[in-house]
Protein backbone atom coordinates (compact mmCIF):
# COMPACT_ATOMS: atom_id res chain seq x y z
CA UNK A 1 0.00 0.00 0.00
CA UNK A 2 2.87 2.61 0.62
CA UNK A 3 4.47 2.23 -2.40
CA UNK A 4 1.01 2.39 -4.45
CA UNK A 5 0.99 5.46 -2.22
CA UNK A 6 4.22 6.49 -3.40
CA UNK A 7 3.83 6.09 -7.12
CA UNK A 8 0.46 7.82 -6.96
CA UNK A 9 1.84 11.08 -5.26
CA UNK A 10 4.68 11.08 -7.39
CA UNK A 11 2.21 11.17 -10.67
CA UNK A 12 0.06 14.05 -8.81
CA UNK A 13 3.22 16.26 -7.97
CA UNK A 14 4.91 15.74 -11.74
CA UNK A 15 1.41 16.40 -12.92
CA UNK A 16 1.15 19.71 -10.90
CA UNK A 17 4.63 21.23 -11.87
CA UNK A 18 3.12 20.76 -15.60
CA UNK A 19 4.34 24.13 -16.29
CA UNK A 20 8.07 23.23 -16.10
CA UNK A 21 10.15 22.87 -18.57
CA UNK A 22 10.76 19.32 -19.23
CA UNK A 23 14.37 18.57 -18.28
CA UNK A 24 13.38 20.35 -15.30
CA UNK A 25 10.28 17.81 -14.13
CA UNK A 26 12.19 14.50 -15.17
CA UNK A 27 15.50 16.08 -12.56
CA UNK A 28 12.19 16.36 -9.73
CA UNK A 29 10.86 12.54 -11.27
CA UNK A 30 13.65 11.05 -10.90
CA UNK A 31 14.55 12.98 -7.17
CA UNK A 32 10.90 11.68 -6.02
CA UNK A 33 11.65 8.09 -7.40
CA UNK A 34 15.07 7.86 -5.47
CA UNK A 35 13.87 9.29 -2.10
CA UNK A 36 11.25 6.59 -2.32
CA UNK A 37 14.32 4.28 -3.09
CA UNK A 38 16.05 4.90 -0.65
CA UNK A 39 13.79 4.54 2.13
CA UNK A 40 13.28 1.08 0.79
CA UNK A 41 17.16 0.71 1.55
CA UNK A 42 16.90 1.50 5.07
CA UNK A 43 14.42 -1.38 5.54
CA UNK A 44 15.50 -3.88 2.75
CA UNK A 45 17.61 -7.27 4.19
CA UNK A 46 19.65 -7.15 1.36
CA UNK A 47 20.45 -5.69 -2.12
CA UNK A 48 20.67 -7.39 -5.62
CA UNK A 49 22.49 -4.55 -7.89
CA UNK A 50 22.68 -4.74 -11.46
CA UNK A 51 23.13 -2.49 -14.54
CA UNK A 52 20.09 -2.79 -16.66
CA UNK A 53 20.02 -6.08 -19.05
CA UNK A 54 22.71 -8.04 -17.18
CA UNK A 55 20.18 -11.12 -16.05
CA UNK A 56 18.12 -9.69 -13.26
CA UNK A 57 14.55 -10.61 -14.22
CA UNK A 58 15.91 -14.12 -14.92
CA UNK A 59 17.86 -14.15 -11.37
CA UNK A 60 14.77 -11.90 -9.57
CA UNK A 61 12.15 -15.29 -10.97
CA UNK A 62 14.99 -18.18 -10.18
CA UNK A 63 14.80 -16.00 -6.09
CA UNK A 64 10.98 -15.53 -6.31
CA UNK A 65 10.80 -19.24 -7.10
CA UNK A 66 13.06 -20.49 -4.82
CA UNK A 67 11.11 -18.72 -1.67
CA UNK A 68 7.17 -20.06 -3.01
CA UNK A 69 8.38 -23.30 -3.14
CA UNK A 70 10.36 -22.91 0.47
CA UNK A 71 7.35 -21.62 2.24
CA UNK A 72 4.43 -22.57 0.00
CA UNK A 73 3.43 -19.30 -1.69
CA UNK A 74 1.51 -19.01 -5.12
CA UNK A 75 3.57 -18.63 -7.76
CA UNK A 76 2.17 -15.84 -10.08
CA UNK A 77 4.22 -13.47 -7.64
CA UNK A 78 7.44 -12.55 -8.32
CA UNK A 79 8.80 -10.77 -5.52
CA UNK A 80 8.90 -6.81 -5.41
CA UNK A 81 10.74 -5.65 -2.34
CA UNK A 82 8.91 -7.07 0.80
CA UNK A 83 5.40 -8.50 -1.11
CA UNK A 84 6.18 -11.72 -0.64
CA UNK A 85 7.53 -11.15 3.35
CA UNK A 86 4.27 -9.82 3.87
CA UNK A 87 3.04 -12.80 2.98
CA UNK A 88 5.73 -15.00 5.54
CA UNK A 89 8.44 -12.64 7.49
CA UNK A 90 10.66 -15.49 6.90
CA UNK A 91 10.90 -14.12 3.30
CA UNK A 92 13.72 -11.10 3.26
CA UNK A 93 13.01 -7.66 1.68
CA UNK A 94 14.91 -7.62 -1.48
CA UNK A 95 15.76 -4.60 -3.05
CA UNK A 96 16.74 -4.56 -6.68
CA UNK A 97 18.19 -1.43 -7.97
CA UNK A 98 20.56 -0.12 -10.74
CA UNK A 99 21.65 2.81 -8.52
CA UNK A 100 20.55 5.51 -10.80
CA UNK A 101 17.71 7.49 -8.86
CA UNK A 102 18.91 7.14 -5.55
CA UNK A 103 22.25 9.06 -6.78
CA UNK A 104 20.07 11.24 -8.00
CA UNK A 105 18.02 12.08 -4.70
CA UNK A 106 21.41 12.15 -2.69
CA UNK A 107 23.22 13.88 -5.48
CA UNK A 108 25.97 11.66 -4.48
CA UNK A 109 27.73 10.39 -7.57
CA UNK A 110 31.23 9.89 -6.45
CA UNK A 111 30.61 7.31 -3.37
CA UNK A 112 28.44 4.37 -2.50
CA UNK A 113 28.44 5.25 0.81
CA UNK A 114 24.56 4.69 1.18
CA UNK A 115 24.95 0.84 0.85
CA UNK A 116 27.50 0.74 3.86
CA UNK A 117 25.92 -1.46 6.20
CA UNK A 118 23.55 -3.68 3.91
CA UNK A 119 24.19 -7.02 2.14
CA UNK A 120 25.31 -6.57 -1.69
CA UNK A 121 24.88 -9.31 -3.86
CA UNK A 122 26.09 -7.42 -7.25
CA UNK A 123 25.13 -8.70 -10.57
CA UNK A 124 27.57 -8.29 -13.45
CA UNK A 125 27.35 -9.13 -17.04
CA UNK A 126 29.58 -8.35 -20.22
CA UNK A 127 29.23 -4.80 -20.80
CA UNK A 128 29.53 -5.96 -24.37
CA UNK A 129 26.02 -7.54 -24.13
CA UNK A 130 24.74 -5.54 -22.19
CA UNK A 131 24.91 -2.79 -24.61
CA UNK A 132 22.91 -4.93 -27.18
CA UNK A 133 20.78 -6.31 -25.23
CA UNK A 134 19.99 -2.58 -24.16
CA UNK A 135 19.32 -1.56 -27.49
CA UNK A 136 16.51 -3.80 -28.05
CA UNK A 137 15.01 -3.29 -25.05
CA UNK A 138 15.19 0.71 -25.66
CA UNK A 139 13.73 -0.03 -29.88
CA UNK A 140 11.43 -2.13 -28.59
CA UNK A 141 10.40 -2.43 -25.27
CA UNK A 142 10.72 1.11 -23.34
CA UNK A 143 7.95 3.62 -22.81
CA UNK A 144 8.94 6.88 -24.68
CA UNK A 145 8.82 8.72 -20.86
CA UNK A 146 11.08 5.91 -19.02
CA UNK A 147 13.38 6.69 -22.38
CA UNK A 148 13.44 10.29 -21.83
CA UNK A 149 14.02 10.12 -17.47
CA UNK A 150 17.13 7.69 -18.72
CA UNK A 151 18.49 9.67 -20.93
CA UNK A 152 18.23 7.17 -23.65
CA UNK A 153 17.69 8.26 -27.68
CA UNK A 154 13.95 9.61 -28.09
CA UNK A 155 12.01 6.81 -29.59
CA UNK A 156 11.44 6.53 -32.62
CA UNK A 157 14.88 8.17 -34.18
CA UNK A 158 16.71 6.28 -36.38
CA UNK A 159 19.60 5.65 -33.87
CA UNK A 160 21.12 2.55 -34.94
CA UNK A 161 22.63 -0.63 -33.08
CA UNK A 162 25.93 0.63 -33.27
CA UNK A 163 25.63 4.22 -32.56
CA UNK A 164 23.76 3.14 -29.44
CA UNK A 165 25.98 0.65 -28.18
CA UNK A 166 29.11 3.31 -28.76
CA UNK A 167 26.97 6.06 -27.21
CA UNK A 168 28.94 7.54 -24.17
CA UNK A 169 25.59 8.47 -22.37
CA UNK A 170 23.78 4.94 -23.16
CA UNK A 171 26.53 2.36 -24.31
CA UNK A 172 29.27 0.35 -23.51
CA UNK A 173 31.30 3.60 -21.87
CA UNK A 174 28.53 4.10 -19.83
CA UNK A 175 28.57 0.52 -18.20
CA UNK A 176 32.03 0.93 -18.16
CA UNK A 177 31.96 3.84 -16.30
CA UNK A 178 28.83 2.44 -13.75
CA UNK A 179 31.24 -0.80 -13.11
CA UNK A 180 35.00 0.48 -12.23
CA UNK A 181 32.75 3.15 -9.86
CA UNK A 182 32.21 -0.42 -7.76
CA UNK A 183 35.31 -1.54 -8.10
CA UNK A 184 36.87 1.49 -6.67
CA UNK A 185 34.01 0.86 -3.60
CA UNK A 186 34.74 -2.37 -2.95
CA UNK A 187 37.22 -2.14 -0.56
CA UNK A 188 35.31 -0.06 1.71
CA UNK A 189 31.78 -2.38 1.24
CA UNK A 190 32.08 -4.88 4.13
CA UNK A 191 29.25 -7.83 3.03
CA UNK A 192 29.10 -7.93 -0.94
CA UNK A 193 29.48 -10.61 -2.90
CA UNK A 194 29.79 -10.32 -6.77
CA UNK A 195 28.10 -12.76 -9.38
CA UNK A 196 28.29 -13.46 -13.22
CA UNK A 197 25.77 -13.77 -15.58
CA UNK A 198 28.10 -15.89 -17.85
CA UNK A 199 28.57 -18.50 -15.03
CA UNK A 200 24.72 -18.62 -13.65
CA UNK A 201 23.96 -19.18 -17.48
CA UNK A 202 26.97 -22.19 -17.00
CA UNK A 203 25.97 -22.99 -13.44
CA UNK A 204 22.65 -21.74 -11.92
CA UNK A 205 22.09 -24.44 -9.59
CA UNK A 206 25.91 -23.16 -8.11
CA UNK A 207 25.17 -19.45 -7.80
CA UNK A 208 21.95 -19.52 -6.28
CA UNK A 209 23.53 -21.80 -3.52
CA UNK A 210 26.15 -19.25 -3.09
CA UNK A 211 24.13 -16.06 -2.81
CA UNK A 212 21.28 -17.80 -0.73
CA UNK A 213 24.13 -18.60 1.63
CA UNK A 214 25.57 -15.21 1.38
CA UNK A 215 21.92 -13.41 1.92
CA UNK A 216 21.38 -16.00 5.19
CA UNK A 217 18.61 -17.75 3.61
CA UNK A 218 19.61 -21.40 2.47
CA UNK A 219 17.89 -23.80 0.28
CA UNK A 220 18.35 -27.83 0.05
CA UNK A 221 18.87 -29.23 -3.79
CA UNK A 222 15.30 -29.87 -4.44
CA UNK A 223 14.05 -26.59 -3.67
CA UNK A 224 17.34 -24.83 -5.80
CA UNK A 225 16.70 -27.16 -8.42
CA UNK A 226 12.71 -26.36 -8.85
CA UNK A 227 13.53 -22.34 -8.90
CA UNK A 228 16.01 -23.18 -11.42
CA UNK A 229 14.10 -25.38 -13.62
CA UNK A 230 11.37 -22.87 -13.38
CA UNK A 231 13.70 -19.71 -14.53
CA UNK A 232 15.05 -21.86 -17.34
CA UNK A 233 14.94 -19.75 -20.61
CA UNK A 234 12.28 -21.88 -22.22
CA UNK A 235 10.26 -21.51 -19.26
CA UNK A 236 10.72 -18.61 -18.84
CA UNK A 237 9.94 -17.07 -22.69
CA UNK A 238 5.95 -19.73 -22.33
CA UNK A 239 5.83 -17.61 -18.82
CA UNK A 240 6.30 -14.34 -20.87
CA UNK A 241 3.96 -15.97 -23.26
CA UNK A 242 1.26 -16.59 -20.71
CA UNK A 243 1.78 -13.17 -19.03
CA UNK A 244 1.79 -15.57 -15.81
CA UNK A 245 3.23 -12.51 -13.58
CA UNK A 246 0.29 -10.56 -13.96
CA UNK A 247 1.10 -8.58 -10.81
CA UNK A 248 4.83 -7.68 -12.50
CA UNK A 249 3.59 -4.75 -14.79
CA UNK A 250 5.53 -4.99 -18.37
CA UNK A 251 8.40 -6.92 -16.77
CA UNK A 252 7.92 -10.40 -18.35
CA UNK A 253 5.57 -9.62 -20.49
CA UNK A 254 6.11 -9.32 -24.56
CA UNK A 255 6.27 -6.58 -26.50
CA UNK A 256 4.81 -7.50 -29.59
CA UNK A 257 4.26 -11.61 -29.69
CA UNK A 258 5.12 -11.69 -33.16
CA UNK A 259 8.13 -9.92 -33.03
CA UNK A 260 10.97 -12.13 -30.57
CA UNK A 261 13.29 -9.32 -30.58
CA UNK A 262 10.73 -7.41 -28.41
CA UNK A 263 10.96 -10.40 -25.21
CA UNK A 264 12.18 -9.78 -22.43
CA UNK A 265 13.33 -12.98 -22.85
CA UNK A 266 15.64 -12.72 -25.57
CA UNK A 267 18.57 -14.82 -26.34
CA UNK A 268 20.72 -14.99 -23.38
CA UNK A 269 23.46 -15.83 -25.23
CA UNK A 270 27.10 -15.23 -24.03
CA UNK A 271 29.30 -13.03 -26.14
CA UNK A 272 26.39 -12.62 -28.24
CA UNK A 273 27.59 -8.97 -29.41
CA UNK A 274 29.64 -10.36 -31.98
CA UNK A 275 26.61 -11.62 -34.20
CA UNK A 276 25.46 -7.70 -34.73
CA UNK A 277 28.75 -6.11 -35.99
CA UNK A 278 31.96 -6.09 -38.24
CA UNK A 279 35.24 -7.30 -37.44
CA UNK A 280 36.27 -3.51 -37.20
CA UNK A 281 33.67 -2.60 -34.85
CA UNK A 282 34.22 -5.68 -32.65
CA UNK A 283 37.53 -4.25 -32.63
CA UNK A 284 36.84 -0.55 -31.37
CA UNK A 285 34.28 -3.02 -29.10
CA UNK A 286 37.02 -4.53 -27.51
CA UNK A 287 39.02 -1.38 -27.07
CA UNK A 288 36.12 0.17 -25.12
CA UNK A 289 36.05 -2.54 -22.59
CA UNK A 290 39.91 -2.33 -21.93
CA UNK A 291 39.22 0.70 -19.69
CA UNK A 292 36.76 -2.20 -17.92
CA UNK A 293 38.95 -2.58 -14.00
CA UNK A 294 40.07 -6.39 -14.26
CA UNK A 295 38.80 -7.17 -10.77
CA UNK A 296 35.24 -8.08 -12.71
CA UNK A 297 37.27 -11.04 -14.65
CA UNK A 298 36.18 -9.67 -17.97
CA UNK A 299 38.92 -9.63 -21.13
CA UNK A 300 38.16 -9.75 -25.01
CA UNK A 301 36.93 -13.12 -25.35
CA UNK A 302 33.51 -14.57 -24.49
CA UNK A 303 33.72 -15.07 -20.72
CA UNK A 304 32.49 -17.76 -20.24
CA UNK A 305 34.34 -19.07 -17.14
CA UNK A 306 33.89 -16.05 -15.17
CA UNK A 307 33.83 -17.14 -11.43
CA UNK A 308 32.26 -15.10 -8.66
CA UNK A 309 33.69 -12.87 -5.99
CA UNK A 310 32.77 -12.12 -2.31
CA UNK A 311 34.15 -9.47 0.33
CA UNK A 312 33.06 -10.01 3.80
CA UNK A 313 31.39 -12.29 5.85
CA UNK A 314 28.66 -13.79 4.47
CA UNK A 315 26.97 -14.75 7.81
Amino acid sequence: MREILAVVTRHIIIGLLFFLPRERRLAIERRLRGKEEYRKLQAADWVLMSWAKSGRTWFRVMLSRFYQVKHGLPMNRMLEFDNLHSMNPAVPKVLFSHNNYMRAYLNDWDTLGHFRGKKVVMLVRDPRDVAVSQYFQWKYRMRPHKALLNNYPEKGSDTSIWEFVSSPNVGIPRIVDFFNGWARALPEQQDILIIHYEKMRKDPQAVMREVLAFVGTPGDDEQIAQAVEFASLENMKKLEEKSVFRGSGVRVKAGDPNNPDSFKVRRGKVGGYRDYFDVEQVAEIDAMMAQLDPVFGYGSGDNDDSVSMARGSAG
